[in-house]
This record gives C-alpha cells, sequence and structure tokens, in this order.
C-alpha cells in the first residue's frame, strides 16, 4: 500500500459521504472492524436491499462475510476483489477496497455531470419529459437485469475454465475423423440455409403485412377526406326552418320576460298581502286587548265607587239598636218606589240617583237585563260609541245596576231626601 492509494481512498470516502472520518493511520495495523464496516456501507451503498451477514466476532463469521461482499461484488458490479487482502484488514485491504470506491466515485461524478449538463439543456432548449421515455427505461432496466444475468454465468463459465482447458486441448489433440467433419458441416450448413428460408418467409410476410396495411390506412384516409367534406358542406348549407325557429325562440324569449315579470309583480302584491293581513291582525290583538283593559278598569271603578257609597250611607243612616221588634223595623221602611220616581235619566250622559236600599228581586234581574241589552246594542255600534258606553257604565258604576228599579217606576220621597244628602 502507498501513501497515494491511501489518501485518494479517504478523500473518496469522504466525497461518498462516509459518516465517519477515515484517519491515514487507521490501517497501519490490522483493523478488521473498520474494514467491516466500511464494506458493508460500500455494499449497501451499491445495493441499498442487499442481504449481508454482519457478525465478524468469530473467524468463521469473517470469513462467510469476506465471501459474501467478494462474490456480491463479483456479479453484481464484476469487480474481482481479493479475499486474503480483505481478510487482512490493513493496507492491502483498502487497496482491495479501492477498486469498489473508485467505481462508486466515478459513477457519481457522471451522474453529476449528466446532471448539470441535462440541467443546462432544460434552461437552454426545453424540459425533458421523463412520462415520454418510461418504455425506454423499463427496456434499460430489463437489458441491465439481463446483463448482470449474462456477467454471472459468464464468471461461472470462466471458473470452469480450468477443467475445460484441459479437455479442449485432449480435443485439438485428437486427430480429426474428415467423413465426420464434413457430416457435421453438412447438417450444419443444412441448418443455416433452413434458418435462412425460414427469415425469407418472414420477410416476405412483413412485407404483403405493410402493404395491406398501407392499403388499408389509404383507405381511412379517403374516408376522412370525404367525411370532412361532408362536414363542411353541412354547415355552409342553411336548415330551411331555421327562420321560423329563431323567430320562434325570440316570441319564447317575450313571453318568458313576460312571465318573469309578472310572477315577481305577484310576488310582491303576495308579500304586500300578507304584510297588510299581518297588520290588521296587529291592530285587532290590539284593540281587543285595549277593550279588556278598559273593562277590567271600568270594573275595578266600578268597585271602588260601590264601596265608597257603602261607606257613605252606612255612615248616614242611623240604625236603632234593641228597639222595637223586626216588625216595627219593616214598618219603619219605605214603600215601593213608584214607576214614575224610579231615576232621572238626561241623554246618554246621565246618570242614575237613588239609595243603597235594593230592589225586588225581579226588578233587579228587569234591572240587569236592561243593562246587558243596553251592552249588545253598544258592542254592535262604532267603537267610538262604545268607548263612551263604557264611559257612561263606569259613571253608573255598580250602584246603578245595583239600585236601578223597573222602567217606569217613580222615585221614592226618601231616596229624594237621601239623595240630597249627596
Amino acid at each position: 500500500m502507498s501513501f497515494r492509494d491511501l489518501r485518494h481512498f479517504t478523500e473518496m470516502m469522504r466525497a461518498l459521504g462516509y459518516p465517519r472520518l477515515i484517519s491515514m493511520e487507521n490501517f497501519r495495523t490490522p483493523n478488521f472492524a473498520l474494514v467491516a464496516e466500511i464494506l458493508t456501507w460500500l455494499v449497501k451503498s451499491y445495493e441499498p436491499e442487499v442481504d449481508i451477514p454482519i457478525d465478524v466476532d468469530t473467524e468463521s463469521d469473517r470469513v462467510v462475510f469476506i465471501r459474501a461482499v467478494a462474490q456480491f461484488m463479483a456479479t453484481k458490479a464484476h469487480i474481482m476483489l481479493n479475499t486474503k487482502h480483505l481478510y487482512q484488514g490493513d493496507g492491502h485491504a483498502v487497496k482491495e477496497m479501492l477498486k469498489i470506491t473508485s467505481v462508486l466515485h466515478s459513477a457519481m461524478k457522471t451522474a453529476q455531470m449528466s446532471l448539470g449538463n441535462q440541467t443546462e439543456e432544460d434552461n437552454s432548449k426545453f424540459k425533458f419529459d421523463l412520462s415520454s421515455r418510461i418504455p425506454e427505461l423499463k427496456e434499460a432496466r430489463q437489458l441491465a437485469s439481463e446483463i448482470t444475468a449474462k456477467g454471472a454465468s459468464l464468471y461461472d463459465l470462466l471458473g470452469k475454465e480450468v477443467e475445460l482447458r484441459e479437455k479442449r486441448n485432449a480435443a485439438i489433440a485428437r486427430p480429426l475423423d474428415i467423413n465426420e467433419t464434413e457430416k457435421v458441416l453438412k447438417a450444419a450448413t443444412k441448418e443455416v440455409l433452413e434458418s435462412v428460408e425460414e427469415t425469407k418467409e418472414t420477410l416476405s410476410k412483413v412485407v404483403s403485412d405493410e402493404i395491406s396495411l398501407d392499403a388499408k390506412i389509404e383507405k381511412k384516409q379517403q374516408e376522412l377526406e370525404r367525411n370532412r367534406k361532408r362536414l363542411q358542406t353541412l354547415l355552409r348549407v342553411r336548415p330551411t326552418w331555421m327562420d321560423e325557429y329563431e323567430k320562434i325562440e325570440e316570441d319564447l324569449q317575450k313571453q318568458y320576460d313576460i312571465y318573469v315579470k309578472t310572477f315577481r309583480n305577484l310576488s310582491f302584491l303576495e308579500s304586500q298581502l300578507n304584510e297588510y293581513h299581518r297588520l290588521e291582525q296587529e291592530r285587532f290583538e290590539e284593540g281587543k286587548n285595549t277593550l279588556r283593559m278598559m273593562q277590567h278598569k271600568l270594573r275595578e271603578e266600578e268597585k271602588d265607587l260601590m264601596r265608597s257609597s257603602l261607606k257613605d250611607e252606612d255612615s248616614d243612616i242611623d240604625v236603632p239598636e234593641d228597639e222595637g221588634s223586626d216588625s216595627d223595623m219593616e214598618e219603619s221602611r219605605p214603600s215601593k218606589p213608584g214607576p214614575a220616581q224610579n231615576g232621572i235619566m238626561a241623554g246618554r250622559g246621565a246618570s242614575f240617583i237613588g239609595t243603597m236600599q235594593g230592589a225586588d228581586s225581579e226588578e233587579t234581574e228587569d234591572s240587569e237585563i236592561d243593562v246587558d241589552k243596553d251592552d249588545e246594542e253598544d258592542d254592535e255600534g262604532e267603537e267610538d260609541e262604545e268607548s263612551k258606553d263604557l264611559e257612561d257604565e263606569g259613571l253608573d258604576g255598580p250602584v246603578a245596576r245595583g239600585v236601578r228599579p223597573a222602567r217606569g217606576s217613580m222615585r221614592s220621597p226618601l231616596q229624594d231626601e237621601s239623595d240630597s244628602d249627596f
């Protein structure tokens, strides 16, 4: 091993991307572990999917490892390695490994140069389309596999050269038989002539096939030209119904515009109608709620007036305590009011005035019926009249309902006197 070989080996390993830093002093003494690691990395770089034993602990394992590496490089890369020098693990092993590294380094340089040239060509001329070269790539891969197989078989045959050399020399040294040689030559000549005839027949068939294909291609081209001419004539000729079609199309467009406008107006009117119904419903609900609130308010006012009137009458009427009997109290009660003295009514705004003493049940029922009839008549009128009637009823209060006598009755003098107190 020379110093220059060791330096080239370290530089090539660094250029190939070996992960560890290799020193020139590592191979001064035998270092089989480092040699095995470098060989494994080189083999993996050449073929990543290769299966090589990596156990180098015992002597037999080392022998198997060196033999596997040498066999792989001989069959795949056609690199002959000296297994004895590799097993030594010193400078002689570096000389053998330099064969592998030089091949990989030259391949890397070639790839870089081709990549640079391809990049320049792409930038200057055009971009290479790899999809169009896929069949060629497949064919190249198949040829590469065939070349590898042929090289392996050739290597095996060369290995048998030692044995075959003796047989070949013995056959050459043996005297030749002219008759037998002539027979063999005639048989070989006959086979060659037969193969020539077969080749001629194949060529004649190819020629006939080519002629028939040319005729078919010409026929198809003529049909294509006829169809093109027919298409051009059809495009130039205007159909008779085309004018009517265009007129109908214009009418259809007008009708469609009218339909769109009508549909738009109808949709708008429907939306306005729905909005009007909604507003009317809201107004009706609002009026209904207002009337309900007014009725509730009037009832509350009637109750307040009734309570106040009851309090005033209790304070004005003096009731004797434990004097006389029930008959005396009945005699002291005023008589029933007459039909002419029942009440005074002056227009719609008049109010009934009377005492807090209620009339008979029949008169009370008649008064309630009259009030209900008046309420029904007021409900049938306009909303303004209803509000006025409700105000009149509010002014009358529960006193008017409870004290109102039957129609045509007269007020009593006692009631006139009690009214004058107010």
